[in-house]
C-alpha cells in the first residue's frame, strides 16, 4: 500500500481528466467514482485512480483552487516512442511549457500543462523500465527557492523508509540560479519516488491546494506526529489539511480513510464527510463513528 496519495482538485472536470490520463499512461484505471452530498461546496464528486500503478485520488470542488507548473507529474518513459505516444494523448488543448525535443538531459524530453491546468513532463530515460513510472515533481521557486534541500531533508527525516537518492545543482555561469541550488534531486518517502527542482525565474506561481499528499497514517499517535511535525500555518488547518512551512499542501488520513470514502452506502460516506468538515487535525475514532452512525 502506498502511504502517500497525491491529490487532485478540480472544478468539475475530475472524472474527465482522471479518463484522459488513464487512456493515455499504460498500467493505469478508474476504480471509482462516487459522490458526498451537503459539503461546503455542495454535492461534489470524488475519483478513485491509479497512473502506471500509483494510487491517485481526484475531486470537483468547484472552482476555487488552481493547477500550477510548482507540482508536476513526470512521466519517465522506457522508449523515446513512449514519451511521443503520451505527450500526444496529454497535448490536446494543452499549454506547452517546454517544448518537445531533445535536451542535454534527455534526447526527448517536453512539459506541458494539460486542458485541465495539471503540469506534465514527459521523459525518456534509459532505465530498466518495463513501463512509463510516474514521479511527483515540486519545483521551488519564489520566496521558497533555495529551500528545496531542507524540504527534502526535513521530508526524508520524518517519514519511515526514505531517502536521497541523486542531488545535481546548478553551476557557476548558470545565472539567474545561484551556485549550488538544486537543479534536480530524486529521493524517496516511505519507499516511493519524489523529485525536486529549484527556478529562480520569477515565475509568478508557487504551491496551492490544488496539488496535495494525503499521507495514510495507521493511528491516531501516527497522525498527530506528522501534523505537529508539518503544519506551519494554522489558518490553513482544515478537514484534515495543513500546510508546510515550505508552502506545500498535505492532508493526513487515517489509512481506511479511502475505503470508508468509497463504500457503496451513500448515507455512510455523507455521515463521514460532514464529520470531516467540522475537524482541524482528523480526529480518527469520531470520523470512524461517524461513518458507523454511530
Amino acid at each position: 500500500m502506498n502511504k502517500i496519495v497525491p491529490f487532485l482538485i478540480y472544478d468539475k472536470q475530475a472524472v474527465e481528466a482522471a479518463e484522459m490520463y488513464c487512456q493515455a499512461i499504460p498500467n493505469s484505471m478508474v476504480k471509482g467514482v462516487i459522490e458526498i452530498e451537503n459539503t461546503p461546496s455542495g454535492t461534489i464528486q470524488m475519483v478513485d485512480f491509479s497512473l502506471a500503478g500509483n494510487p491517485m485520488h481526484a475531486l470537483n470542488a468547484g472552482p476555487y483552487f488552481k493547477f500550477t507548473p510548482a507540482i508536476s507529474l513526470m512521466v519517465i518513459c522506457p522508449t523515446a516512442a513512449e514519451v511521443d505516444e503520451i505527450w500526444s494523448k496529454l497535448s490536446d488543448g494543452a499549454e506547452v511549457l517546454m517544448e518537445l525535443g531533445s535536451y542535454p538531459f534527455s534526447e526527448r524530453y517536453g512539459w506541458l500543462q494539460d486542458k485541465f491546468g495539471l503540469s506534465w513532463q514527459i521523459i525518456y530515460a534509459p532505465m530498466p523500465l518495463t513501463h512509463p513510472m510516474v514521479t511527483p515533481v515540486m519545483m521551488f521557486t519564489g520566496e521558497v527557492y533555495g529551500k528545496a534541500k531542507e524540504a527534502i531533508e526535513k521530508y526524508r527525516s520524518l517519514f519511515p523508509n526514505s531517502q536521497i537518492n541523486e542531488i545535481v545543482t546548478y553551476q557557476k555561469g548558470e545565472e539567474p540560479d545561484t551556485e549550488g541550488a538544486i537543479k534536480y534531486a530524486s529521493f524517496s518517502l516511505f519507499g516511493q519516488q519524489f523529485a525536486a527542482m529549484e527556478s529562480a525565474y520569477d515565475h509568478g506561481f508557487g504551491f496551492t491546494e490544488a496539488f496535495s499528499f494525503a499521507v495514510l497514517c495507521s493511528d491516531q499517535a501516527e497522525l498527530d506526529s506528522y501534523w505537529d511535525s508539518l503544519s506551519a500555518h494554522p489558518d490553513a488547518e482544515q478537514c484534515g489539511w495543513l500546510k508546510d512551512q515550505f508552502g506545500v499542501w498535505w492532508q493526513l488520513w487515517p489509512e481506511n480513510l479511502p475505503n470508508l470514502m468509497f463504500t457503496s452506502d451513500r448515507e455512510a460516506r455523507n455521515r463521514g464527510m460532514q464529520a470531516v468538515t467540522t475537524m482541524k487535525k482528523l480526529i480518527i475514532a469520531d470520523v470512524i463513528a461517524a461513518y458507523e452512525g454511530r
